[in-house]
């Protein structure tokens, strides 16, 4: 459920595991061990298009600089937690089994303007906004089991050919989402105080699990991962492999990921549809006052003051929702350049919208890595052009079955990269 390129470099490693499969279950019949057992994995993003690294260092209002400018607010916050996971390969098939956790929390073609009169509760002067796409504020949790199976379709002396899929059955936590689609309105400042008026959206409003109690608190994703068996959903790849005497010249395939849905269920559920409607009234005379959503810490009160306000006219509504998994297509090609030398070119392409409600969202990644790998040694540098952080860099190492890495801490140290990332685990081969 690849947001960003998690874990980037270690999962196309020459010593084949769990994370290699992660990326294409087709690998699973490349192991390069009988046995594999993942002991732990963890993997954290974060990545904007407004706040770079220097701002942190700085001591930056990061809350001023994220609305700034005229370009819509994107930022992705999301986490992958492996934990034990077993795969082996006998004969002509191998097996996996995969336990895994993700949280993610996302601000989508957030209108700056709206956004920073929220935030403080004033503007200065006068603003008229017109939007002709759905901004989103979303938050989501989950967990999963994966078994996969692979199988060597064709092998000889110099070329090598696998097929794979992996069935994940999934467990939702938490969700929830605040989506305001084709907005349209105006600012206005009277007194230190900023208003909204004139103002029509269609507007979702949903909420599940912990989140009820607010989704910017860490505790309400670490508490709420694993929820009941609610959903399934498929990974299908192949793979291809060049071979020499030493492993391979060329390793390459493709996968599509995440195909499914997963329903989130829960007494205290709520998905609704309104019409946003914001006018001048007797009671209300300047529009609805931005300053009420200063403290809030919950959609449900969001919802909360704009109904008792009268300004929001509900359409359609639900106790329990489906949402959709960020598919993706991805295709990779690890070559060696000289013995012990590599470079892996990857890149993942969305298939969904990250503009629909109750979709869980993903980004665009291109990458390359360059790597120098022994058999209990590894050393790389990945670099990518994601959709929202632009250009980022780092490097990472494997030791046995330790590794660690960063595909952005060379950007943030050298230059102004919006976009820090974070991953180790442990893993054991067994022969």
């Amino acid at each position: 459920m690849t947001a960003q390129d998690h874990f980037s470099g270690i999962n196309m490693s020459t010593r084949v595991g769990i994370l290699n499969a992660g990326m294409n279950p087709a690998e699973l019949s490349n192991l390069s061990s009988k046995y594999e057992i993942n002991i732990f994995s963890a993997s954290v993003n974060a990545s904007n298009n407004k706040i770079g690294f220097s701002d942190i260092v700085n001591g930056e209002n990061l809350e001023n600089l994220l609305f700034t400018g005229n370009t819509p607010v994107n930022m992705r916050v999301d986490a992958e937690i492996y934990g034990p996971g077993f795969a082996m390969k006998m004969d002509k098939w191998a097996f996996g089994f995969t336990t895994k956790a993700a949280a993610k929390l996302n601000l989508i073609d957030i209108d700056p303007q709206l956004g920073a009169a929220i935030n403080t509760g004033n503007l200065i002067g006068s603003s008229s906004i017109s939007n002709d796409y759905n901004q989103r504020l979303n938050g989501t949790s989950w967990g999963e089991i994966g078994i996969s199976a692979a199988r060597n379709v064709f092998e000889n002396e110099n070329h090598k050919f696998n097929a794979g899929a992996t069935l994940k059955l999934l467990f939702p936590g938490s969700y929830t989402n605040l989506g305001l689609d084709q907005f349209q309105g105006t600012i206005n400042t009277i007194g230190a105080e900023a208003y909204l008026n004139n103002t029509q959206a269609s507007m979702n409003i949903a909420y599940s699990g912990n989140f009820n109690d607010g989704f910017t608190d860490f505790n309400n994703y670490s508490e709420s991962v694993f929820g009941k068996l609610n959903g399934v959903a498929a990974d299908f790849g192949v793979n291809y492999q060049w071979k020499d005497q030493d492993g391979y010249k060329i390793n390459a395939g493709i996968a599509v990921r995440n195909i499914g849905t997963m329903t989130f269920k829960d007494d205290a559920n709520s998905s609704t549809n309104y019409a946003l409607n914001i006018q001048s009234t007797f009671s209300n005379p300047n529009g609805l006052a931005l300053s009420q959503f200063q403290n809030t810490t919950t959609l449900k009160e969001v919802e909360t003051i704009l109904v008792n306000d009268g300004y929001l006219t509900k359409t359609t509504s639900s106790k329990n929702f489906k949402v959709t998994l960020p598919t993706v297509f991805s295709a990779y090609a690890d070559i060696k350049v000289i013995p012990k030398f590599f470079v892996a070119l990857y890149t993942q392409q969305k298939l969904k919208d990250d503009t629909s409600d109750n979709q869980v969202t993903t980004q665009n990644v291109v990458s390359i890595t360059p790597r120098f790998s022994l058999k209990n040694y590894e050393i790389y540098s990945s670099w990518s052009d994601n959709e929202i952080s632009g250009i980022t860099g780092g490097v990472g190492l494997r030791v046995y079955g330790f590794y660690m890495g960063s595909s952005s801490i060379v950007t943030a140290l050298a230059s102004d990269s919006k976009q820090a990332d974070f991953y180790v685990g442990y893993r054991l081969g067994l022969k």
